[in-house]
């Protein structure tokens, strides 16, 4: 997903000043690199006006042209692309199927890779409030942005508190329109997969009008993406294995688990993305055992039961009409990897969610020729989504001790107590069916608005003034297909209809059209079920998000008086920002009625903001030898939360050009992030993960040196030990635990060469930028099983003493599991590293040439959840790459523009980070990468007032790195942004102005 690398050195107003070369001839072009001193300007980062060629803060600037050249279709694939985060993850459409912060189908940006929250994004320099579904909407939803309207992007990746406030820890992403518009343009682009699926779409228009007084713009577009689902790729639709142990030529699999019935590995095994399916679970009994059985995952040791003619105790059975021995006939024992785990349906699910978007943006301006030659002006976003996404679900059907559903099983003692849903209406069970329900359903349709009208002018003669006032507004409706637990309860009490079926026991359930489940069969074991049964069970869920913010701001800025090299100029404005948040999930939800799906309350919440800050820029020398600029540059901030309290941020700069050829620049400065208001807020949820993921189960199999093994033998557990009950996750907001704002610090450091080199030569910028950013206080939550998981790997002696993470977990005496999970000021992340950009320009016979290149080299990646653990560092491992970077070169003669670019994300591995912690994987799994390069080219024809660019991306259809599955997202893949899963993929976009 290359992108032209925007500059790093020259900072302008508008992209057309930086790398609008193919408008510009190469004359006007070489003038321009000579240009030392430009119009006053206001770059992100600053609310100061400058007149120099370099900014004290690195900034990228991307210009529309080169997202249209590089075939992006709307402007969240541009801010989620390498060249904007630097090969960090991003939240996009693969997480459809995932529980993300804005709900499913949200896309948000994160810089540096410390996340959403903590980078800010602004709209011509103001906010762009938060937008999503469910209860833990916090961050700016890329769907809402405009795209034809755009003129550049600005992108500052450091911490800018003490200018904008709250959430701009990691950087500032400024999206800019263009602020006057004549006449009428449209534009049609058309994004198409070689592989199938993921079909982009857009339709836009623009048009304005500009005269003496007055200004007035516009534009609407549609944006269409279609589904990529997981049979669409060959990497998601084929074999996902474990990938375990190494063969002699150097590949994995070695190891694999075996199907007797094929002789070949099995795909789809459980630790591969496959879920149990056509599977009995029961008590133990003895039978025969299947043809994968392996003797463990859940039976007894053979040579524990001496004399018994190849029977074996087992507690998971898939049907087998040729076993006619043992405690149930007409089943075989299976073990872990024995089991069905494989429904041809899974392949619908959705890899890649598909979304409707309708943008609207107007904006103008009124000049009052009063109040200093003002300017009256108005800015409206609008946008509505629709999306959703398809999953596959597995489903369980818990027939009670001596149910008449049991049929000729009816016989079968107890498995397990009643579940603590209720779903059993109390009674013990004694078989549970694992089946494949098929396909279900999330939508989301989410209206986003945002509404500013200003005042600017002159205060005097030299000081300026601005005055806004904004509202935005996020409201969604969300729904999901979810089987509901009482509904669920009434089809297992039955009794019988009298014509050899069943009937639901309770007369108002009938009345209400409920349908007995069916009796436990081979065929239900299949996933077969009566389609009035699932109808009955499985309802539309409804819930509704309401995320509103408001903003009043008023800044000056101008000269405040003369030194000896300069005048000082100064910045100072308040703000007052409130915010509230008001989610109501289906009232199912709240009453706890949904069957294997997390419940959730309410999140309702609301908190406020006063602040005031200031900005200076002091020259200390110009103009003499060895010091053609030497500048400071000092910003504070105070704020008061009404949540937590007072606040305060500074930053100083400073920008030193001893010759005109080289610059060297420097910050450090503190910023901070308010608590969220879902993280404040957040209604208490209680849900229930899989019994499967007790860390204990099957606790003997696992390695004896490790923790888990050493730490689950110390409870006394059976070496087979199996758990039967679901495990019980309660999570809560933190504004009753005082949750407070995190803090961090950054310093920056970089020099930037721009030498004076011979015409034939062409001209030269390089630059360099070192940046170290920390968060303390940081907010986090881990889910259930990281919890389990973290507890129950730590030392023997911290789970004995049940400290750290070991205190959020409960074991009772009947081995039931509960943990609690929370938001608490408990985190720290460190992010160090530098960026490094060249840009080089030549005429080359009729044409011009330019090529750009930035590389990002991360040198740590580290955090920690809680203060007295210990800093892990990712840098370089799966998903948080050291390296990647970005090529960019175009050639533009006369009518036309060709241009060739290549993404880089650099090799990664898990193994030093293991063997560090004692642990060799190097031959157990496959836990790294290669270096992954994918290309893209294009070219653009443009006529007197119309374009054409055509292009292909990922030229040699570069699919994703394959790893094994106990580090994979999907099968055999990372579920990583960075890499391409569209496969080859050609765009045309038209353009046509009037």
């Amino acid at each position: 997903m290359s992108l032209p690398a925007g500059s790093a050195f020259a900072q302008s107003t508008t992209a057309g000043d930086q790398d609008k070369a193919s408008e510009a001839s190469s004359d006007t072009q070489k003038k321009a690199e000579k240009v030392e001193t430009l119009d006053a300007i206001v770059v992100t980062g600053s609310r100061i006006a400058r007149d120099t060629f370099n900014s004290v803060s690195p900034v990228t600037v991307i210009n529309r042209e080169e997202a249209t050249m590089a075939g992006f279709t709307s402007t969240a694939g541009v801010l989620q692309s390498n060249a904007v985060t630097g090969g960090t993850d991003q939240i996009n459409n693969a997480y459809g199927g995932y529980v993300v912060n804005g709900g499913p189908g949200v896309n948000t940006l994160s810089l540096r890779g410390l996340g959403a929250t903590r980078t800010l994004l602004l709209l011509n320099g103001r906010r762009v409030a938060p937008a999503g579904s469910r209860g833990a909407v916090g961050s700016a939803d890329l769907n809402v942005l405009p795209n034809i309207m755009i003129d550049h992007i600005e992108v500052l990746k450091d911490g800018a508190s003490s200018i904008y406030g709250s959430d701009a820890v990691a950087g500032v992403v400024n999206i800019i329109t263009q602020p006057k518009v004549d006449g009428v343009t449209i534009e049609l682009q058309n994004n198409g997969t070689e592989a199938g699926g993921g079909t982009e779409n857009r339709v836009s228009i623009k048009g304005g009008k500009t005269a003496d007084n007055w200004r007035i713009s516009g534009s609407l577009e549609f944006y269409k993406r279609s589904a990529v689902t997981y049979a669409d790729r060959d990497f998601s639709s084929g074999c996902p294995t474990p990938m375990v142990g190494r063969r002699a030529d150097g590949s994995f699999g070695a190891d694999d688990y075996i199907d007797p019935m094929t002789g070949e590995p099995k795909c789809w095994t459980l630790d591969a993305g496959g879920v149990t399916v056509n599977t009995l679970g029961t008590a133990y009994l003895l039978g025969r055992p299947g043809q994968g059985s392996l003797g463990y995952y859940g039976t007894y040791y053979p040579e524990d039961l001496p004399g018994l003619g190849g029977l074996d105790y087992f507690n998971r059975w898939r049907p087998n009409s040729g076993v006619t021995d043992g405690d149930l006939p007409g089943f075989e024992g299976v073990d872990y990897y024995g089991r069905d785990s494989f429904d041809p349906r899974m392949l619908e699910e959705h890899l890649l969610s598909p979304t409707n978007n309708y943008t609207a943006f107007l904006q103008g301006g009124l000049d009052l020729n009063a109040l200093g030659d003002a300017e009256l002006y108005f800015e409206n976003l609008a946008s509505r989504r629709r999306s959703n996404q398809v999953g596959f679900l597995q489903h369980t059907i818990d027939y009670a001790v001596g149910s008449p559903l049991l049929g000729d099983l009816s016989w079968l003692p107890r498995m397990a107590g009643a579940p603590a849903d209720g779903s059993t209406g109390g009674r013990p069970i004694a078989a549970r069916a694992f089946l494949g329900w098929g396909l279900y359903k999330n939508k989301q349709e989410v209206d986003f608005n945002r509404a500013t009208v200003g005042l600017r002018g002159n205060l005097g003669s030299s000081w300026k003034y601005d005055v806004y006032a904004s509202h935005a507004r996020s409201f969604a409706d969300y729904y999901t297909e979810n089987r509901l637990t009482d509904r669920y309860r009434n089809t297992l009490n039955v009794v019988s209809d009298g014509n050899g079926g069943f009937m639901c026991a309770d007369a108002a359930a009938r009345a209400a059209g409920c349908v007995a489940a069916p009796m436990l069969s081979t065929s239900v074991l299949a996933g077969n079920l009566p389609a009035a049964y699932k109808n009955y069970v499985m309802q539309w869920t409804h819930g509704t998000t309401e995320y509103t913010e408001k903003t009043l701001n008023a800044g000056v800025n101008g000269p405040i008086f003369d030194l000896p090299y300069g005048t000082i100029y100064g910045a100072f404005g308040v703000e007052y920002r409130d915010a509230e948040i008001d989610d109501t999930p289906d009232p199912n939800s709240v009453a706890n009625n949904l069957y294997g799906f997390t419940a959730s309350q309410p999140t309702r919440g609301k908190d406020a903001v006063k602040e005031a800050y200031a900005e200076l820029q002091v020259p200390l020398l110009s103009g003499i030898r060895f010091a053609q600029e030497l500048s400071l540059n000092l910003s504070g901030r105070v704020t008061d939360y009404d949540s937590y309290g007072s606040d305060t941020t500074y930053k100083i700069g400073l920008m030193y050009t001893p010759i005109s050829a080289l610059s060297f620049r420097a910050s450090h400065g503190t910023s901070f992030r308010a608590p969220a208001l879902f993280e404040q807020f957040l209604g208490a949820t209680s849900g229930f993960n899989a019994a499967s993921g007790d860390p204990c189960n099957a606790w003997a199999s696992k390695t004896p040196e490790s923790n888990v093994y050493i730490n689950c033998s110390s409870l006394g557990l059976a070496p087979n030990f199996d758990q039967k009950s679901s495990i019980k996750v309660l999570t809560k907001g933190g504004a009753e635990t005082g949750l407070a704002a995190e803090t961090s610090v950054a310093t920056t450091a970089g020099i930037v060469f721009q030498p004076e080199m011979p015409e034939w030569f062409g001209t030269l910028s390089l630059a360099a930028d070192y940046y170290d950013i920390q968060v303390d206080n940081g907010v986090a939550r881990l889910s259930g099983a990281q919890v389990l998981g973290l507890c129950y790997n730590s030392l023997p002696a911290e789970f004995t003493a049940g400290t750290g993470y070991c205190g959020l977990v409960q074991r009772a005496a009947d081995n039931t599991l509960s943990v609690t999970t929370g938001y608490v000021n408990v985190s720290t992340d460190i992010v160090r590293g530098w960026d490094f950009t060249a840009r080089y320009t030549r005429d080359i016979g009729p044409g011009s040439f330019r090529a750009n290149l930035a590389v990002s080299h991360y040198l740590e990646q580290s955090g920690r959840t809680f203060p007295d653990s210990p800093l892990v560092d990712n840098n370089g491992r799966l998903y948080s790459p050291d390296f990647t970077g970005q090529l960019d070169m175009s050639y533009n003669v006369r009518n036309w523009n060709f241009r060739y670019g290549v993404d880089w994300v650099g090799k990664m591995s898990d193994y030093e980070y293991y063997q560090k912690n004692g642990i060799d994987y190097t031959d157990v799994y496959k836990m790294d990468t290669a270096n992954y390069f994918s290309s893209n080219a294009s070219v653009q024809y443009r006529g007197d007032k119309w374009s054409v660019t055509a292009g292909l991306r990922n030229l040699t259809d570069k699919r994703p790195p394959q790893v094994s599955s106990a580090v994979a997202g999907v099968g055999n893949t990372m579920l990583y942004s960075g890499y391409d899963w569209l496969g080859r993929s050609y765009f045309l976009n038209f353009t046509k102005s009037f």
